[in-house]
Parts: structure tokens; sequence; C-alpha cells
């Protein structure tokens, strides 16, 4: 990763990590892409009439639901555990996955293990989880799995990342348990295939005098918009293939949605409204972020090997 951060910014420290992925400067760069789910048709519809809209990156597929109370939503024989996002619109929730239960009614992380697992909506809101790409039917599903047919070759896979200490179970992350900390980026949480930063809602417009523009070498970044209006900026480095140039891009999109933005585009997203909020979202975990000590829960997801610099909170 290379950056373009001010020297306040506290990005500006991190430690640069190694590409896992090599390629001809040649290689085309994938296209941005820019999902608006509510302005698309639902991938599915609940028997209490909630809709479901699944959107995928390289290695993830993101499932955006405006959930009704009493609906319960299901995964059979899931292959890897999944997360839930639960920001202050989300719906209040009972996850039960083996034989563990919670109840969770403020912004959170859930972390549901592989197998069976059901999720009760206990009053009308939004529901958003995330899974893998190793979910099939999901992945498949995608309004934008087209952009995928061609895998890009770019990004890292998602590689082995160590079990959890323990095992697999459910675990409830409540943000008011994390709180916004000076000297560290958000509020960072990782598991094995996944990693969520879960910035502050911000009061006002981002300062345009103190945007932070930077790239990724060999990671897609899923910027997901839950509150307020956002401009995504991205622009594409030239390679020696003219052909392949693309102009620079500056786009409001409309909230929900999510911005999945290719490496090693340049690019920065700026609030633009009264009141937003963004959540950030990588797969496979950066290791960058991971050196960085800001992980809040590595006690219980370990770095992949090779990472190797001891976390905390």
């Amino acid at each position: 990763m290379s950056t373009q951060y001010a020297a306040d910014d506290v990005r500006s420290k991190l430690a640069v990590a190694a590409p896992t992925v090599q390629v001809d400067p040649s290689t085309p760069i994938k296209p941005s892409q820019w999902i608006e789910f509510l302005a698309l048709p639902p991938t599915e519809t609940g028997e209490r009439g909630s809709r479901t809209w699944l959107a995928r990156s390289a290695t993830l597929v993101v499932a955006y639901t405006e959930a009704k109370a009493g609906e319960v939503v299901t995964r059979a024989g899931q292959p890897d555990e999944y997360a839930i996002l639960q920001y202050s619109g989300s719906a209040p929730i009972k996850v039960a996955a083996g034989e563990e239960s919670a109840e969770v009614r403020e912004e959170a992380l859930v972390v549901v293990p592989p197998g069976d697992s059901s999720i009760e909506v206990l009053e009308d809101g939004v529901l958003i989880r995330l899974f893998s790409i190793v979910a099939d039917d999901l992945r498949e599903e995608a309004s934008n799995a087209g952009a995928y047919a061609e895998p890009d070759v770019r990004c890292a896979p998602l590689g082995e990342w160590p079990d959890p200490v323990g095992g697999f179970r459910l675990r409830v992350y409540r943000l008011a348990d994390y709180p916004l900390k000076e000297g560290r980026f958000g509020r960072i949480f990782r598991t094995t295939n996944v990693m969520v930063n879960f910035l502050a809602e911000e009061p006002g417009p981002r300062d345009p005098l103190k945007l932070s523009p930077h790239f990724h070498d060999d990671f897609e970044q899923l910027s997901l918009a839950v509150k307020g209006r956002f401009v995504h900026h991205i622009r594409y480095p030239w390679g020696p293939d003219s052909s392949q140039w693309r102009d620079d891009e500056h786009r409001e999109i409309a909230t929900p949605s999510v911005c999945i933005i290719p490496p090693p585009t340049i690019h920065t997203t700026q609030g633009v409204g009264e009141h937003q909020q963004l959540i950030d979202i990588f797969s496979p975990p950066r290791v960058d972020f991971s050196t960085s000590g800001w992980v809040v829960n590595a006690a219980d997801y370990p770095a992949k090997p090779g990472v190797g610099i001891p976390e905390g909170h």
C-alpha cells in the first residue's frame, strides 16, 4: 500500500505490507462498482416482506436487507463463518447458532460460526450480513456477479487465517465496549475472512482540504454507506496500454450503497451531507491494519502466520 496521508493522519505511520500477488503492469484494472441497493430489484423477498440485495467483490458477498419484524433468516450448512454489521439503523435481532443464542439491540459486530444458524428480526430495520464467496449460492446470486466472470488477478485470494481462539462460536462485539480512541483508526474487527472498520458517525461534511487519497496494491476496498451523502473519488493509474486508460471518477452515490474500489486505484471518500456514516470492509483481512495494533478483537482472532506484530486494544 502507498499513501498520500497528511502527517497528522494516524494512517501515515502504517507499516507498508508487501504485495501478496505480482502482476504485469499491463494487466487491465477492473472498473469500480457503484451499487445503490434500493435502485435495484431485490434478490429475494422474505415471507414477512423483507427485501434483500446481494452484491459481491472478488472475495466477499454483502447482503443488505430491509428487514421486517418477525422475519427469520436462516443459513443451513454455511461452510465458513459470516458477520452481521449492526449500526444505529439496524433492526434488533436474535441470533442462534448451534446451542448458542444472543439478542443484539445495539451497535455491534456479530460473528456467526459455520453450520446452521438463524436470525430472528425483532423490529423493522436494516440487516447487513457479510459472507465470503465460499458460499456458492450467495456468490452466484449477487447482482453484479458478471463483474467477476473473469477473476481479478490483482486481488489477493482469501488465503488461510488462523481459527479463532477457543474455536468457532457465536461472538458479539458491542461497539460500546470499544470506544473511539486517539491514535487508533476507527474500530477495526477481524474474523478469519473479513476485516471491518466501523468509522465514526460524522455530524457534518468532510473538510475538502483534508482528504486522504491512497491506494492498495492487491486488495479491494468496499465502502458501505449507511447514512448520509458521499462522493467517491477514484483515479486509475496509467499502464503501458493506453487503450486501457480510464477517466477519473468523482461521483456521488445514494445511501444505502456500496462502492467497490479496485486495486491499485488511488481513492478517497468525501462525506458531503449534514450527517453520515461509512463502514469500510476488506477481504481478506488487511495485513497493514493487522500489524498496527488497531484490531480490537485480535485476542480472539490471531494474525496470519508471518504477520507477527503483537496486537491489542
